[in-house]
């Protein structure tokens, strides 16, 4: 199978390396940058460049590329895209991207899926990317009523052999609701931690907490901040859900009230035990 990846950042990279080291595909790749598409090509992550006459042969494209970047990649190429391909976004939100690529599907005649890869470092970019970042994770595909039951199996086997743990089907809506809460808040909850000013004096103070709240604050501004605002209804809600939350424990720190601060961290804590997880 012939695949193309438009996008070689820490996604697009590791997608391109999981590939080649689990399976016989052939990958062409594109980046806007030069030297990613340089150390892709001497590290063997991708065959060839994925120009305008490769396109054509492609049988599956990922767009590991920002929302709006996609659909215009999607809209540029939609010529040149095989009535055989099937076209995958591995995007961080779904509505808008699928709500724009999916008419243009529809009218060029290929297939398309809004896809979601549960995987990720706090760190981008080509050299950040890694063949084993997808080992045991889970991928999210977001088919509707018209989806073709061989399609879905096809990229099952696909995202199976590339090292995913398995494949978790949603709406666009569902998802969008779902990772403004386990994803997109978590990001602006460690922005907003890391800049107490007591955190530039914290060396010989922290630990493995202080780590796991800050690790993604470490992100890239840009494209964090078109997910937020694609997402920004549900990032809204869960955000006043969160600062409704902590201005309880203020008003119990306030008050000195023990038995309250006592019932909100055994709340907290049993909840967590409900919800699962590590």
């Amino acid at each position: 199978m012939n695949v193309g990846i438009v996008g070689l950042g820490l996604i697009g990279g590791s997608m391109a390396k999981s590939i080649k080291c689990r399976t016989d595909h052939t990958v062409y790749g594109i980046d806007l940058d030069a030297e990613t598409m340089t150390l892709a090509r001497f590290c063997g992550a991708i065959d060839s460049a994925l120009t305008g006459e490769r396109i054509p042969q492609c049988d599956l494209i990922l767009l590991a590329i920002r929302p709006g970047a996609a659909v215009e990649w999607v809209s540029e190429n939609r010529e040149r895209i095989s009535e055989k391909a099937i076209v995958v976004d591995l995007c961080g939100v779904k509505r808008s991207v699928v709500g724009a690529i999916a008419p243009v599907a529809a009218e060029r005649g290929f297939y398309y899926v809004g896809g979601h890869p549960m995987a990720g470092r706090e760190r981008g970019g080509f050299t950040s990317s890694t063949e084993d970042l997808f080992v045991g994770a889970s991928m999210i595909l977001t088919p509707d009523e018209k989806t073709d039951i061989h399609l879905l199996e096809t990229l099952k086997r696909f995202f199976t052999d590339v090292g995913f743990g398995n494949l978790t089907f949603s709406t666009p809506e569902e998802h969008d609701r779902i990772i403004a809460y386990t994803s997109q808040l978590a990001h602006i909850t460690s922005s907003a931690y890391i800049k107490s000013p007591t955190a530039q004096k914290r060396y010989g103070f922290s630990a493995g907490s202080f780590r796991d709240m800050t690790r993604v604050a470490r992100l890239d501004e840009n494209m964090w901040t078109e997910l937020f605002l694609d997402d920004a209804d549900f990032l809204e809600d869960e955000l006043k859900i969160l600062i409704s939350n902590l201005k309880e424990y203020l008003d119990a720190i306030e008050s000195r009230d023990a038995q309250k601060l006592c019932a909100l961290l055994r709340d907290g804590r049993e909840k967590k035990s409900t919800a699962g997880g590590n």
